[in-house]
């Protein structure tokens, strides 16, 4: 099987990336863009990250979750501790962030350290969360091998029937993640490829470097 994807283009020509209409902070312009996005048509979920883990054979692997807040401190999502990004994380933290909103011809990378939200953070917002969705939280034993997808609605039929009027308490092993950035990079698309590049990386002191990078 083979197909030739060579004469795929797409000329970059919506914005513009310059230093002098950016803050100097890169919390305020993700804020901004992510801002844009929402109120621009083309993206069903402007949320939607990718996540970047070193695995425990150690190879990177990337997957798709949903950004649930940011903050000044960072980004933060929710997932199964016990799963295998769960485990990767727990061994080592470093991960990788990106966001892709083509309808912008926008990027995000953002290099951070993942580390797992108050308990009572948690708590909180698996309250909030669909009754659905909480019982997918106990029913999933999140990255391992299971025999048939019946033998998994069979496991949800059994706990709706166990907890039928009950309510539903967050289990240990599902809870939030905090990313705090050491490095985010925004990426404009532009004419002839010649990409605007952004890259903020904090300094020991706190303070945010600013860098140009070729495209």
């Amino acid at each position: 099987m083979q197909k030739d994807l060579s004469n795929y283009r797409k000329s970059y020509q919506k914005s513009e990336l310059l230093e002098d209409a950016i803050s100097n902070n890169p919390m305020e312009v993700f804020q901004k863009w992510f801002h844009e996005v929402e109120a621009t048509d083309g993206v069903d979920e402007p949320n939607a990250m990718t996540v970047s883990t070193i695995g425990l054979d150690g190879y990177p692997k990337s997957r798709v979750v949903l950004m649930k807040k940011f903050t000044f401190e960072g980004f933060i999502f929710y997932t199964n501790y016990l799963s295998e990004k769960g485990k990767a994380i727990a061994n080592n933290p470093n991960v990788c962030l990106a966001f892709f909103w083509p309808n912008l011809e926008r990027q995000v990378l953002i290099k951070g350290k993942a580390e797992k939200l108050a308990t009572n953070l948690s708590d909180g917002y698996f309250e909030s969360r669909p009754r659905g969705s909480q019982l997918g939280a106990l029913v999933s034993e999140q990255s391992e091998p299971i025999k048939s997808r019946q033998a998994l609605e069979e496991r949800l039929i059994a706990l709706e029937k166990e907890l039928e009027n009950k309510e539903i308490e967050r289990p240990k092993h599902w809870g939030g993640y905090l990313v705090r950035p050491v490095s985010i990079e925004f990426w404009q698309g532009r004419p002839n490829r010649l990409h605007d590049r952004i890259r903020f990386s904090l300094q020991e002191d706190l303070d945010w470097k600013i860098e140009r990078l070729q495209p």
